[in-house]
């Protein structure tokens, strides 16, 4: 029910709204009136007010309430005479424009496309066109009275998202449309909009009522026949409408409380409404809301009056629902806000009464005295230039508000400078046999590297002070060149620090960043000073062939300075922007490959090669360090398990041949975790077998007492059962039996099973059970080489190994001769089979002049493993005999490998890495070895053990390999051989 409320408090204000309709309604002027209650004054079906009316007229609910000031009477809602409504046209202004001819008279209207959202009846819609035939006709329309135009909704692309919005793209597509795709993208009902005006590009529509399409008249501009809809007729005193109609009102009401942007809607849109009725009530609902535009489609293609006012009550419902949430986000973040202030505000006053009481001071003070009362142990050993920085940022600190960026940067800056260890160093250690003891009691062999460290410290002795020096490990993984650093600092009895520099693409980690910049921080060196805390330490650059180079600059460069002895004595950090004194500072750096250092950098640095270590030199790390740290850490004592040399033996030759040790060191971790697994078990089994030996124990006890009373009868019995042992043992042999296959002595009592654990055997017999299947096999493939095979010596970042050169014959006939390289070859590796090619011609022609081999025959030289990019010109000397050998058809001498580079006149030269090719032709078990003469001096330096057993032959001319490669009783040309 309806209720007419009437407020004696308010103005005046009678305004009639003419339209076709016979029914007008009341508008209120006043802007304090809210537009929801006019839009109810115009649902009740009011007359219009008498003249002598007194107060504001509105409707509401039934339930409806006001404030004390407010009656609500019953009205009754009666029809509108005809004359009365003629007399309000006469006198007042429709809220639509009043034409002539009528809108219902245009059946061919030029059609506009709305990309994204209808245009309802009674609505006002700005668009722009961009077509300047359309925008003429439109014009044109407009000037010959008839300001008509059909609005109709674009369809949405068939191969785009509708709920990916993209603006931009729409608008461009939606003006390249034109004449019949236009016409096929259009919605069938629209809206006959009234051209309001035109402004350039922009043209103001308003809404009449709906249209449906039937035909397209012309394309350019589009036109279209149409026919004028009209809703179904409908009665406006079904309880279902009228109940229906409320709920829009009273959602309407909610979402006006809580969002002030509905209000501005419905100030705005009220104005040109005229009538409130039903129908419109339904597109009122539907065009202010937020929903999307297929939904107001919907609702403007839906005649039937009923289906469209739930269509509604359903868009303004989800309105009311995105409201709430948007007030419960909106009260969430201003109670946060206003918590935070409060919070600020009280800390603000307790800080004032703390001053006030003298409890604490201002920060600015507190701050200026910890720097003061941290740089003054520092003033005497301090620079003076960094003193005088010092002073200069506490007074500039003191004249900062606390509140400013550049308080934070100064407090920082200070931080930092006073930190520092400003002329602090440790002790050093000059004894050299403690520092000897120390160097051996963390690492087995590395000889070079110990001997360098001893001189080191020598120096300093007799110095009485030590100067920094940068020394350079390199090697492949594995060897101990990160490790060493820590051993080196604990025997010079410095502080250690490390960073790794792999992969580094920023100088600013290396210099430091500028003040100016957020979050600016030093570089590492001195935040390495500062964690350290003094002055001398030893850093240990890691992966240093491994920097980067990026669009931040290259860090290789900026190392420069800082490991030039010459340079950083005065390093200048960006941010701290005062020299540091770094010449005390012991650089070690490691690298795999020396080759992959820039060269102005490689230049400044000492380098120490660390190669590989053999058989021998990885059982005694194994023994010594690996598996006695292992087994602690496993928590397993040494009478618990034993590792016999075989096993390790075995371990190194079949899994581990990388010249390091790490891998070594995973494999044996692995084996202890398998055997503290097995301790475990075999403990918990004995155990559970001494429970149930105390159970069983227990039980026969208890029945016993029950069998006998007597107490001696009792005790008799008790020492009758525990004679029987083999009676007490059954249980005890059936759980064992049941629970673990380990042997139990029945004759033990529970307390010595379980202490009694056997020692765990690991022998080369079952090694396998512990770390798997072998993963390498010999790399002898032949005992004996064929002809046309030769074993030669590589070198390789993990360590060196043999490599067997294979040449066969393809094909025979005259001029045919050529060479095919297969083995996936590098370039410099290619032209060494070409020199060796030639230089075999020369050879062969010369010991057998008859013999036409090679210019008539097709040959095919290989490398094995193809998988393993080869590269290098050590391979010459191997290729050539390799030659020579299928030419003769004669083998080579047994147990040879040689290595060295051969120029065209059968010249060898010298190569690298002769320690990691020993080391491979010891694995390999090769007893004669073929080194270039000018490597006599790299090889005399290698330990004895790595000598041991071999037959070296130093050569200077390929003949000399040829008559020890194939003459077996003649080696004299070989002049220079040595023999351990």
């Amino acid at each position: 029910m309806l209720k007419l409320i009437t407020s004696s408090s308010s103005r005046i204000h009678h305004h009639r709204f003419p339209s076709a309709a016979a029914v007008t309604a009341l508008r209120p002027v006043a802007e304090s009136s809210s537009p929801l209650l006019r839009v109810l004054n115009s649902l009740g079906g009011l007359g219009r007010r008498n003249g002598n009316s007194v107060g504001r007229l509105f409707f509401c609910s039934g339930s409806g309430s006001g404030d004390g000031s407010d009656q609500a009477v019953d009205a009754e809602v009666k029809s509108t005479e005809s004359g009365a409504a003629d007399e309000a046209q006469a006198k007042a202004s429709s809220a639509i424009v009043s034409t002539y001819p009528r809108p219902e008279d245009y059946l061919t209207v030029l059609a506009l496309p709305l990309p994204h959202r209808p245009l309802f009846p009674g609505f006002y819609m700005p668009i722009y066109v961009k077509d300047p035939k359309l925008l003429a006709a439109l014009q044109e329309s407009r000037e010959r009275q008839a300001p008509y135009a059909g609005a109709f909704l674009l369809k949405d692309d068939p191969g785009a998202d509708p709920s990916i919005v993209s603006g931009s793209e729409t608008e461009k597509s939606v003006y390249d449309l034109k004449g019949k795709e236009l016409f096929n993208r259009l919605h069938e009902v629209g809206t006959l909009a009234q051209i309001s005006s035109i402004h350039g590009e922009q043209v103001i529509l308003i809404g009449h009522r709906r249209l449906r399409i039937t035909e397209m008249v012309s394309e350019d501009p589009l036109t279209v026949k149409v026919d004028h809809l009209k809703d179904k007729p409908y009665n406006k005193d079904d309880d279902l409408i009228k109940a229906t109609s409320f709920e829009v009102i009273s959602t309407l009401r909610d979402v006006l409380k809580t969002s002030s942007l509905w209000r501005d809607h419905v100030q705005t849109y009220t104005k040109h409404i005229g009538d409130f009725t039903y129908p419109k009530l339904a597109d009122f609902g539907a065009a202010i809301s937020g929903a999307n535009k297929l939904q107001c489609q919907e609702v403007l293609e839906e005649l039937d009056v009923y289906k469209r006012l739930k269509l509604t009550l359903e868009l303004v419902k989800k309105e009311m629902e995105i409201s709430k949430i948007q007030e419960s986000i909106a009260k969430a973040i201003e109670e946060k806000i206003s918590g935070e202030q409060r919070r600020y505000l009280l800390n603000e006053q307790l800080k004032a009464i703390k001053k006030e009481l003298g409890l604490e001071t201002d920060d600015k003070t507190a701050l200026t005295s910890k720097f003061r009362e941290r740089i003054e142990p520092k003033r005497e050993k301090c620079p003076p230039h960094v003193l005088q920085v010092i002073d200069e940022e506490l007074t500039k600190l003191q004249l900062l508000e606390a509140s400013s960026s550049e308080f934070s940067v100064t407090r920082n800056y200070l931080d930092w400078l006073t930190a520092l260890p400003w002329g602090e160093y440790s002790d050093e250690n000059f004894d050299v046999t403690r520092a000897q003891g120390i160097l051996d009691e963390d690492h087995y062999g590395l000889t070079d590297v110990k001997e360098r460290i001893l001189e080191f410290i020598a120096v300093g002795k007799l110095r009485g002070t030590s100067q920094g020096k940068i020394i350079c490990l390199s090697g492949p993984p594995g060897v101990g060149k990160t490790s060493i650093g820590r051993s080196i600092a604990r025997a010079l009895n410095r502080k250690f620090f490390r960073f790794s520099v792999g992969g580094l693409a920023d100088v600013a980690e290396i210099k430091g960043h500028r003040r100016t910049y957020i979050g600016a921080m030093p570089g590492k060196m001195v935040q390495c000073l500062k964690n350290v805390g003094t002055a001398n330490p030893l850093v240990l650059i890691d992966e240093i062939d491994k920097l980067g180079r990026g669009h931040a600059g290259d860090p290789a460069s900026a190392l420069l300075e800082l490991l030039d002895p010459e340079q950083n004595a005065n390093f200048l950090d960006h941010y701290l922007d005062v020299p540091i004194d770094l010449s005390k500072v012991l650089f070690v750096c490691t690298a795999n490959v020396v080759e992959m250092i820039p060269n102005p950098l490689l230049d400044r640095m000492e380098v120490v090669a660390i190669a590989g270590y053999i058989t021998d030199e990885k059982m005694h790390i194994a023994r010594d360090y690996l598996e006695k740290s292992t087994r602690e850490a496993c928590g397993i004592k040494p009478e618990q398990v034993e590792v016999t040399d075989a096993a390790l033996l075995a371990l190194i030759e079949n899994y581990c041949r990388e010249a390091g040790v790490r891998n070594l060191q995973k494999h044996i971790e692995k084996i202890y975790r398998k055997i503290a697994l097995q301790l475990v078990r075999k403990g918990e089994t004995k155990a559970t077998v001494a429970s149930v030996q105390s159970v069983e124990a227990k039980r026969v006890e208890e029945d016993n007492v029950e069998s006998h009373p007597d107490p001696n009868q009792k005790e008799s019995s008790m020492v009758a059962d525990s004679s029987n042992p083999e009676q007490m043992s059954e249980p005890y042999k059936e759980v064992d039996k049941e629970q673990t296959d380990l042997p139990v002595d029945q004759s033990e009592s529970p307390e010595n099973q379980l202490t009694d654990v056997k020692k765990v055997l690991v022998d080369k017999s079952n090694i396998a059970d512990y770390v798997g299947k072998p993963v390498f096999h010999a790399e002898r493939i032949y005992d004996q080489t064929p002809i046309g095979v030769v074993m030669g010596l590589a070198w390789t970042a993990m360590g060196g190994s043999t490599l067997y050169i294979e040449t066969t014959l393809v094909e025979e006939g005259d001029g045919k001769g050529a060479l095919n390289l297969t083995g996936q070859l590098g370039d410099v590796m290619k032209e060494s089979a070409q020199i060796a090619h030639t230089i075999a011609r020369r050879i062969l022609l010369e010991k057998e002049p008859e013999n036409h081999f090679f210019a008539n025959s097709k040959l095919h030289l290989h490398v094995p493993a193809g998988a393993t990019p080869k590269d290098g010109p050590s391979a010459g000397c191997t290729m050539t005999t390799s030659l020579l050998s299928l030419a003769m058809k004669k083998p080579v001498k047994k147990d040879l490998a040689m290595t060295g580079e051969v120029t065209l006149t059968g010249k060898i030269l010298p190569i690298g890495g002769v320690k990691e090719k020993t080391i491979a032709a010891r694995r390999s078990e090769v007893k004669t070895i073929v080194f270039p003469s000018a490597n006599r001096r790299d090889f005399d330096e290698l330990a004895p053990n790595v000598k041991e057993g071999l037959d070296v032959h130093f050569v200077d001319d390929f003949m000399q390999i040829f008559d020890l490669a194939f003459d077996d009783d003649n080696s004299q040309h070989s002049e220079k051989s040595v023999s351990l």
